[in-house]
């Protein structure tokens, strides 16, 4: 039988990319208040920013139940006896203990393992869609396992922020921290290192920050995935694929949405390129 993958909400796939290899997406939740909606699937990306911007209530995030995962490992055990589960960083959420306890809740027997990525967003994204490749086309799950163990070190990340306020109040800044409290007008450049946010850089300008992108891109030599993400600004997603169409056709350019759980702690403003590769 052929391993199933899941993967958590975070990793923003793009929908057609999840139907086409067969990934099973277990969504995060956001809560406005009372009101608690899951990640992508009672609330749309523009709905949450729609709230995010006008409403009164910040929103916070929710780990899924255990029981949330049991529910889909057992649905997918009648397909399979093996499932790799693969979950954003372990440093940034409580999602991997949930994924791991849930196992111990499932009523039909099968073998699943989880993998902390160490990454969230499109790079986690791009851990998910390899294993899946892998899995199709029949490999074992050590294997995939092992495909996913070579692949986490060859993620990587830029980020562009209007401002990490949203980080700081989430709790989720880390070394970034060091950004905030300065009197100039910045744009500060984040990425993941050992699945924490690490700072990279700043600019004086919103322009200058995406410079910074397209110079990142463009330094790997050898590229299996990129991605263009944003939050709410896809005027500039296409600008930027425009400019890295030079070197990447734009049909290989992945484009994908930040998810309202990633929304909550980053704000609309957000920008990334992700990249599975190797560099110079």
């Amino acid at each position: 039988m052929t391993i199933k993958i899941v993967t958590d909400s975070v990793a923003d796939l793009p929908p057609q990319v999840v139907k086409e290899l067969g990934i099973t997406v277990i969504p995060l939740n956001v809560r406005f208040g009372t009101d608690v909606y899951r990640d992508g699937v009672d609330i749309t990306t523009e709905q949450f920013y729609d709230k995010l911007r006008h409403g009164k209530i910040l929103p916070v995030t929710l780990v899924p139940s255990p029981g949330a995962f049991a529910e889909v490992y057992d649905k997918l055990a009648e397909e399979t006896d093996e499932i790799l589960v693969i979950v954003l960083s372990s440093k940034l959420s409580a999602t991997y203990d949930v994924a791991l306890q849930s196992i111990g809740l499932m009523k039909r027997k099968c073998r699943v393992e989880v993998v902390d990525s160490q990454w969230a967003v499109i790079a986690q994204g791009f851990i998910a869609i390899t294993v899946a490749m892998a899995a199709n086309a029949g490999a074992s799950l050590d294997e995939v396992i092992e495909v996913t163990r070579k692949n986490i070190p060859r993620a990587d990340l830029c980020a562009v922020f209007d401002t990490l306020e949203y980080l700081r109040r989430g709790g989720r800044i880390g070394a970034a921290q060091a950004f905030l409290g300065s009197v100039l007008k910045v744009n500060p450049i984040i990425t993941l290192r050992n699945g924490v946010v690490e700072p990279v850089g700043r600019t004086r300008s919103r322009a200058k920050a995406i410079d910074y992108l397209y110079n990142f891109a463009m330094s790997f030599s050898h590229v299996d995935g990129i991605a263009i993400e944003d939050a709410a600004t896809p005027e500039e997603v296409e600008a930027l694929a425009e400019r890295l169409s030079s070197r990447f056709p734009k049909e290989r350019i992945y484009r994908s949405k930040t998810s309202p759980v990633i929304g909550t702690h980053t704000g609309p403003g957000l920008l990334l390129v992700a990249v599975l590769g190797d560099k110079k």
